[in-house]
């Protein structure tokens, strides 16, 4: 399901109240660990948390750096963490730390799903959010691009 809305505000009044609480609860740990200099936009039909092309403009396709990304989706809700998924090592803490805290992880490649907020570790995903300044994860990006 990917949403035609060109506003967060926008979005989050197409949802059904139970899934636009639990989408807002999550945008609000996300805003607040989210680093300086990301913003918060509607693309890819959700709420993307990015880095604005006047920052860095030299993507391989022209679109903002995708670091984060929030979305009620036909069968779950999901957050989209970019910069965990890009190295292996950042990946396996994470994984490891969602399943200390005792809830099922249902991800998928750079995604956690969840259906209801309480399947959602919001402490976690807070923390992971603040884990990478936007420099880094602008480095980040140059550098796997230049391996591929």
């Amino acid at each position: 399901m990917r949403s035609t809305a060109v506003s967060v505000e926008e979005y989050l009044s197409e949802l059904p109240d139970e899934r636009r609480k639990a989408i807002e609860k999550v945008r609000q740990v996300i805003l607040a660990n989210l680093p300086e200099g990301y913003e918060e936009t509607m693309n890819w039909g959700m709420i993307s948390y990015q880095v604005p092309l006047s920052v860095y403009s030299e993507t391989y396709n022209g679109k903002a750096l995708l670091y984060a990304a929030l979305a009620s989706q036909k069968n779950h809700m999901v957050v989209y963490l970019t910069g965990v998924y890009m190295d292996d090592t950042k990946s396996r803490w994470f994984e490891e730390a969602y399943r200390r805290t005792g809830k099922r992880l249902d991800a998928g490649r750079s995604c956690i799903r969840f259906r209801r907020l309480e399947d959602l570790p919001l402490d976690l995903v807070g923390k992971t959010i603040a884990s990478m300044r936007m420099e880094e994860f602008i480095e980040r990006m140059k550098k796997l691009h230049r391996h591929r």
